[in-house]
C-alpha cells in the first residue's frame, strides 16, 4: 500500500498581497450547515444574520454576492465557527480561489467584480 501524499492549503498560498497590520482581515462567522471549508473559499452573506456562507449564485439572501474570501480551515458542519476571512485592500490568486460546484463564468466574472468593489483583486500567481 503506497503512503497517502497530503496537501494543505493556507492563507499564503491564497494571499498575495494585503494592506499593512492585517486591515485586509475581518473577523466573521461562518454559519452552521456550511461544511467543510478551505482557505480560498469565496465567500457570499447572508443579509438577515450577517453570516458567511460558501458563495451560492442562486440564492437571494444575500449569499450570491461575494463578500470576502475565508482564511483559514472550518469545519460548520454542524455548529457556526468563528474564522478570518479576506475583505478589502488586498490581492488574491485567482487560482487559489475555490467556487461552488456549477458556477458558470459569467457569475464567476460577477463575483470577481464584487469582491474587487471591496479592493480585493484577484491576480494569476506565479
Amino acid at each position: 500500500m503506497a503512503p497517502r501524499t497530503l496537501t494543505y492549503k493556507t492563507d499564503s498560498d491564497v494571499v498575495k498581497n494585503e494592506g499593512r497590520n492585517r486591515i485586509s482581515r475581518d473577523e466573521g462567522t461562518i454559519a452552521n450547515g456550511s461544511g467543510i471549508l478551505r482557505p480560498g473559499v469565496v465567500l457570499g452573506r447572508i443579509t438577515a444574520s450577517s453570516k458567511f456562507v460558501p458563495l451560492a449564485p442562486a440564492a437571494s439572501d444575500g449569499s450570491q454576492n461575494a463578500a470576502a474570501v475565508l482564511l483559514e480551515n472550518v469545519d460548520a458542519t454542524s455548529a457556526d465557527q468563528r474564522v478570518v476571512v479576506l475583505a478589502r485592500h488586498a490581492e488574491v490568486v485567482i487560482q487559489s480561489l475555490e467556487w461552488p460546484a456549477g458556477i458558470t463564468a459569467t457569475q464567476q466574472a460577477a463575483a470577481l467584480a464584487a469582491l474587487e468593489a471591496k479592493g480585493v483583486v484577484a491576480r494569476n500567481g506565479v
